[in-house]
């Protein structure tokens, strides 16, 4: 995958398990529509109202025609519904990011522990 899209979302934290399922229903939607989806994240510890979803794209131009198939993916079109009607998603906003080679993905190696 040569570019990811962080999507940075500001959540209403009272309704934290109405984005949860939003984000769930995702995790079926996106790799239909073409998304390689690397996770949805919400806060854990610290700021109560910040979550992210990650996806991968080969390029802008897959990234496009994901869009148009995600339009006309009518569950996808339910939950962007699910979303406004209950209105959990304050902000929403998109980076697209590339990464570097050599630094995605690798493993822990833990050295001089004693466990």
């Amino acid at each position: 995958m040569k570019i990811t899209c962080f999507i940075r979302y500001q959540i209403d934290p009272f309704q934290r398990e109405a984005f949860r399922t939003y984000a769930e229903n995702w995790g079926r939607i996106i790799p239909r529509c073409g998304g390689h989806l690397l996770g949805y994240f919400l806060p854990y510890e610290g700021t109560n109202d910040i979550a992210w979803g990650l996806i991968a794209f080969d390029s802008l131009a897959a990234y496009e025609a994901y869009r148009t198939r995600l339009k006309a993916d009518a569950e996808s079109r339910a939950n962007f519904a699910m979303a406004q009607e209950k209105r959990f998603i304050l902000r929403e906003e998109r980076t697209f990011t590339e990464v570097v080679d050599g630094t995605f993905q690798l493993p822990a190696v833990a050295q001089g522990l004693n466990t």
